[in-house]
C-alpha cells in the first residue's frame, strides 16, 4: 500500500474473476455501492464503459465542494479485465489532473488482485491544490472501497 505526495495506493486480493471484477467496475451505475468516501451518490448519464475517451458524469455531494455537484469523468485508460481508469473534473470542466485508477491481476480463475489509486500528480492549478486537503480521498477510504468492491462482485 503505497502513498507518496502526490498518490495513495491500496491492494486487496478479492474471491471474483478478473472478468467479474472489470464488470462491476466499468458499470458507473454501480460506483455508488463501491465508494469508500461518501462522496459518489448517483450515475446522472453513464453507460458501461467500454474504451478510452468515454465519459460518464456522476452525482456527488461534500464539503469540500460545498455540497451537492456532479463530475464529468473522462476515461484515460481501459483493458479489458486489467485496467480502468478515469480523470475527475466538476461537470463541464476539463480534467484537473485528479485520476482514478483501477489495475487487476488475475490469481487463478476466482482470485484477483486489485489496486486502486488516487493519483493529483497531474493537478497543476496551485489555486486548486490550495483549496483541497491533501489527500482529499485517504488510504483508509481507498481500503473501504476495495471491501465495497469485494461485496458487490460477491452479491452480483
Amino acid at each position: 500500500m503505497a502513498h507518496s505526495d502526490t498518490s495513495v495506493s491500496v491492494n486487496r486480493r478479492i474471491e471474483a474473476s478478473a472478468k467479474d471484477v472489470f464488470d462491476v467496475l466499468s458499470l458507473p451505475d454501480r460506483h455508488p455501492q463501491l465508494d469508500g468516501t461518501g462522496f459518489v451518490r448517483s450515475a446522472d448519464h453513464a453507460d458501461r464503459v467500454t474504451a478510452n475517451g468515454q465519459t460518464f458524469r456522476m452525482n456527488m455531494t461534500g464539503d469540500h465542494m460545498g455540497g451537492d455537484y456532479q463530475t464529468d469523468n473522462l476515461v484515460t485508460g481501459f483493458v479489458p479485465d486489467k485496467l480502468i481508469a478515469w480523470k475527475t473534473a466538476p461537470a463541464g470542466n476539463e480534467p484537473p489532473g485528479w485520476e482514478w485508477v483501477w489495475e487487476l491481476e488475475p490469481q487463478g480463475p476466482n482470485e484477483t488482485d486489485v489496486t486502486l489509486t488516487y493519483d493529483w500528480s497531474k493537478v497543476e492549478d496551485k489555486k486548486i491544490l490550495a483549496l483541497i486537503e491533501k489527500p482529499l480521498v485517504t488510504k483508509h477510504q481507498l481500503e473501504e472501497s476495495l471491501s465495497h468492491l469485494a461485496e458487490a462482485v460477491s452479491g452480483s
